[in-house]
């Protein structure tokens, strides 16, 4: 018997799964070229980014699970905290540029005033509902709000316009012109199966063609293979995403940029458990972001005070 271990660390999931869900969604194969000409595409080193790099990404964490009496009864609600921020890197050096942080009380009914403590004041947040998933879906919508006012902040009174990385998905962000999203695990496949092989087939640094998925949202897709990974079948592969909004020719231009720039920014096992793909300037910014949010026992304990007062 011969078995293969993922770099990636399984407490994170699984970094491409072994069967992922075919798409019902409309994809155009042939923005780039052809289906029938699709091949790995190697980097092209003139196309990477000679400028600043911009790194943006948010981390987030319940503070504590509450309960919620008012006028129409008891109902659940989650006090939370989340940070994002922006990264710079250029000429072998990062920085942090931007930071924010927020904090809030999120329940399906609303909370009518602010719960103020020592450590920090949660301010009321509404949520579609008020089962846990609606309550957590709540909070992540808040971190990426924050996400994009961080990246836009990043990118005031700037002469040139950077290249802009995202971690996660472009989703309420595709008026970010310069970004690309970077989508690091995988459990729909988007292209149809003769050309979803081919990623198999990528080689450290090479990527598929660009295609177009149209769903609520339009975007550009393709995919990269950072180096590092093992011989799994997907293994350090990403899914880079630009805006739909973009010319063709505007969204070949952004996959030839990443290609050839974000191989030098992956990680190694040894030093991070979601190598390749979880890229060392995001690494240390959520490091950053997480301090930016305090110690969880003072939150804890600090709230626990307030509701006992």
């Amino acid at each position: 018997m011969r078995f293969r271990v993922e770099a990636w660390s399984p407490e994170y999931g699984a970094a491409g799964e072994a069967t992922v869900t075919p798409t019902a969604v409309q994809v155009e194969v042939a923005v780039e070229r052809p289906a029938s000409r699709w091949e790995p595409l190697p980097p092209d080193p003139a196309r990477a980014a000679t400028g600043p790099v911009l790194f943006v990404d948010g981390v987030r964490r319940v503070d504590a699970r509450i309960w919620i009496t008012g006028a129409d009864g008891t109902v659940p609600g989650v006090c939370a905290s989340w940070a994002a921020g922006v990264v710079e890197a250029h000429g072998g050096e990062a920085r942090l540029v931007v930071a924010r942080v927020g904090r809030g009380c999120v329940s399906g009914s609303g909370v009518a005033a602010p719960i103020v403590t020592p450590y920090g004041t949660w301010l009321p947040h509404g949520a579609a509902a008020a089962d846990a998933e609606a309550l957590l879906q709540a909070v992540h919508e808040l971190m990426a709000r924050t996400e994009v006012e961080a990246a836009e902040d990043a990118l005031v009174g700037r002469d040139a316009e950077p290249f802009v990385v995202v971690d996660g998905t472009l989703r309420e962000r595709t008026h970010l012109r310069a970004a690309v999203g970077l989508v690091k695990s995988h459990t729909v496949a988007y292209l149809p199966e003769p050309l979803h092989v081919l990623v198999d087939r990528l080689a450290p640094g090479e990527r598929t063609p660009v295609f177009l998925i149209g769903t609520s949202w339009t975007r550009y897709s393709w995919y990269l293979r950072l180096p590092g990974g093992d011989d799994a079948p997907w293994s350090g592969v990403v899914r880079g995403e630009c805006p739909g909004t973009l010319a063709p020719a505007e969204a070949v231009a952004a996959a030839e940029r990443a290609a050839a720039t974000l191989p030098r920014f992956a990680s190694e096992p040894h030093k991070d458990p979601r190598a390749p793909q979880n890229l060392y300037p995001i690494a240390g910014l959520e490091r950053l972001l997480r301090r930016r949010l305090g110690d969880a026992a003072l939150a804890y304990r600090a709230l626990r005070r307030v509701a006992r007062s």
